[in-house]
C-alpha cells in the first residue's frame, strides 16, 4: 500500500520499523493511525554447513535491510529524513560477533535454530548448573540460546578469545548488529527482552550477571550496553542512513508481538506463527517463578517499569512448510497448502513431529527429531499438509497445557498474529484443540507494529498504552467447535506420536 503522505487534513507522521526475521527483513512505514503504509522486504541465504548448523552471513542482513528500507521509502514517496523514528524487532538468539575497529563480523552468525552447543549444554547440567541458570536467566541449558553461541564462535575462529579479551570484538543480537550498522559503529547496545535471551542475563537484577559470564567464558568486554525498550537507543549516521533519525524503539521479536497485540496487562497472551511459534503470557512486573518446560523472560522496559513473561518456544511450525515446500516438493507456494489440506477430512490418521531441530517447550530435547507416523498406502500429500498444519496447533496446545498448569488457570483467548494465521483452516483448528476463542487481528505484522509502538512512545506519537490498546482491532473470531471425545482422541494420538520422536539423535 502506498501511502498519500497525508492523514485527513494534515501531514502523516511516520515510523519506519525493521523486522530482522529468521528467513528474511521486512521494513515497514508505520504512521500515526496504527497503520502499516508502505513495505519493503528483502530474504536472505540460509547456510547449513553441517546437519543441525544453522548460520546467516550478518553483511547479508544488513545489505537486506538496506534495500527493504529503501523499498519502503520509495513506496510511501518519502525520504529518510521524514521518518519520526525508527523501530527495530529480530530474531531474538541469533549471535553475532564482530570487529569494532572494522566493523566486520568474525564468522557467520549463528542462528536461534543451530543445534551444535547441545552437547556443551549437556556438559552444563551434568556439572549441575541447571537450578543456577534457571534461577538467574529465567532460561533453560540450550543451544537456542546465544551464551553457548558467543562461547563457541571465540573458541573456534582463529584468534577470537584473544581478541575477545583485548576487548577488539563485540558481540550483540541481530538488533545490536543493526543500530552498530545504522549509527556507523557508534553504538553497541540492545534491550532488555533480548538480553534476556543470552543466558547472560540476570531476570532479577536486569544486568549481565557476573557468575553467567565466568559459566560460560564471555568476557564482559564484549557485550552490549542495555537500554530501555522504548527510549531513545541511538541516532543514525546520516552517510549510513541517509539522515539522523532516533532509534527509540527495540525489542525481540515475540516480545514485540505481545505488545503489537496489545497484551499490556498481566494475564493476556498471544501466539506467533512464523518460522516456529511462540506463545507469551504477560505475567506483570514481578519475574515468574521457574516453572518446568517453560521460559521466564523479560517483556520490556518502559518508564522505569520492566513487565516479564512466561514463554513457551516451539522450534518449527511454519518452517514444516517449507521443508515441505523446499525438501519434499510436495507444494510449490504457502498458497497451496490450505487449499491442498481441505481437500481430504483429516490426515487419515497421519501424524507429522516436525522436531527438524529437536523440541523446545515443554519437552527441551534437542535429540528429537523430525517423526511421521501412521503412513498407509492411503496416504497423500494432502494428509502430509495436513498434518503439518494440524502440528502448528498441536505443539501449540502443549504449551497451552503448560502455561495453563503452572499458573492455576485456563486461557480465556489467545490472540494470534503470524504469516501462517492466514489460514483459517489453523486458527479453527487451534479453538478447536485449546477448547478458547481464537482472535485474529486486523493488523497481522503485530511484531513489526510492536516495534514502531515502542519507537513511537518514546518520540511521543502516542500518548500512552491506553491510546494504542484502542488501535487493535478484530478481524475474526473462532470459537471452539469440535466434540471433547474427539479432542481428547486427536491429543493422545499427538502425544504417542511425540513420544517416538523424543531422544532419536544422539550422536
Amino acid at each position: 500500500m502506498v501511502a498519500s503522505g497525508y492523514h485527513g487534513a494534515r501531514a502523516m507522521t511516520y515510523i519506519l520499523s525493521i523486522d530482522a526475521g529468521t528467513t528474511g527483513l521486512t521494513a515497514l512505514l508505520v504512521g500515526d493511525d496504527a497503520r502499516v503504509h508502505a513495505t519493503g522486504y528483502r530474504e536472505f541465504l540460509q547456510h547449513f554447513p553441517r546437519p543441525g548448523w544453522v548460520e546467516h552471513d550478518a553483511d547479508e542482513i544488513w545489505e537486506a535491510a538496506r534495500s527493504a528500507i529503501g523499498d519502503a521509502l520509495r513506496a510511501a514517496g518519502i525520504g529518510p529524513s521524514d521518518l519520526a523514528a525508527i523501530g527495530i524487532t529480530n530474531q531474538r538468539e541469533t549471535a553475532v560477533v564482530w570487529e569494532r575497529a572494522t566493523s566486520k563480523p568474525i564468522a557467520n552468525a549463528i542462528v536461534w535454530q543451530d543445534r551444535r552447543t547441545a552437547a556443551r549444554c549437556d556438559e552444563l547440567v551434568a556439572a549441575g548448573h541447571l537450578d543456577t541458570i534457571r534461577s538467574r536467566t529465567g532460561l533453560v541449558a540450550d543451544a537456542y540460546f546465544s551464551g553457548t553461541k558467543v562461547e563457541w564462535l571465540l573458541d573456534h575462529t582463529e584468534g577470537a578469545r584473544a581478541a575477545a579479551e583485548r576487548g577488539d570484538l563485540a558481540f550483540g543480537t541481530v538488533d545490536s548488529w543493526l543500530i552498530w550498522k545504522l549509527t556507523g559503529g557508534l553504538v553497541h547496545v540492545t534491550d532488555p527482552s533480548n538480553a534476556s535471551r543470552t543466558m547472560l542475563f540476570g531476570l532479577r537484577s536486569l544486568d549481565w550477571d557476573d557468575e553467567m559470564l565466568t559459566l560460560l567464558n564471555v568476557p564482559r568486554s564484549v557485550l552490549p550496553e542495555v537500554r530501555p525498550s522504548s527510549g531513545r537507543f541511538a541516532v543514525t549516521d546520516p552517510d549510513a542512513f541517509g539522515a539522523a533519525i532516533p532509534v527509540s524503539g527495540v525489542a525481540g521479536d515475540q516480545q514485540a508481538a505481545l505488545f503489537g497485540q496489545g497484551c499490556f496487562a498481566r494475564g493476556r497472551s498471544k501466539n506467533t506463527y512464523g518460522t516456529g511459534s511462540f506463545l507469551l503470557l504477560n505475567t506483570g512486573s514481578e519475574p515468574p517463578p521457574v516453572q518446568e518446560g517453560l521460559l521466564s523472560t523479560v517483556a520490556w522496559t518502559i518508564d522505569g517499569r520492566t513487565d516479564y513473561a512466561l514463554e513457551g518456544s516451539i522450534f518449527v511450525t511454519g518452517a514444516a512448510l517449507n521443508w515441505l515446500r523446499d525438501g519434499l516438493g510436495l507444494i510449490d507456494d504457502f498458497s497451496e497448502a490450505e487449499p491442498l489440506a481441505r481437500s481430504v477430512d483429516d490426515t487419515d490418521g497421519v501424524v507429522f513431529v516436525p522436531a527438524l531441530t529437536g523440541l523446545g517447550s515443554p519437552y527441551w530435547d534437542p535429540y528429537a527429531r523430525g517423526t511421521i507416523v501412521g503412513l498407509t498406502r492411503g496416504t497423500t500429500k494432502a494428509h502430509l499438509v495436513r498434518a503439518a498444519i494440524e502440528a502448528m496447533a498441536q505443539q501449540s496446545q502443549d504449551v497451552i497445557e503448560a502455561m495453563s498448569q503452572a499458573s492455576g488457570t485456563q486461557p480465556t483467548e489467545l490472540r494470534v498474529d503470524g504469516g501462517a494465521v492466514q489460514m483459517d483452516l489453523l486458527c479453527q483448528l487451534q479453538a478447536d484443540l485449546s477448547d478458547v476463542p481464537v482472535l485474529r487481528p486486523t493488523v497481522r505484522e503485530t511484531t513489526a507494529m510492536g516495534a514502531a509502538f515502542l519507537a513511537g512512545l518514546a518520540e511521543g506519537v502516542w500518548d500512552g498504552l491506553d491510546a494504542l490498546e484502542q488501535a487493535w482491532g478484530l478481524d475474526r473470531r473462532f470459537e471452539p467447535a469440535m466434540p471433547s471425545g474427539q479432542r481428547d482422541s486427536e491429543r493422545d494420538r499427538w502425544r504417542r506420536a511425540v513420544e517416538r520422536a523424543r531422544g532419536w539423535h544422539r550422536d
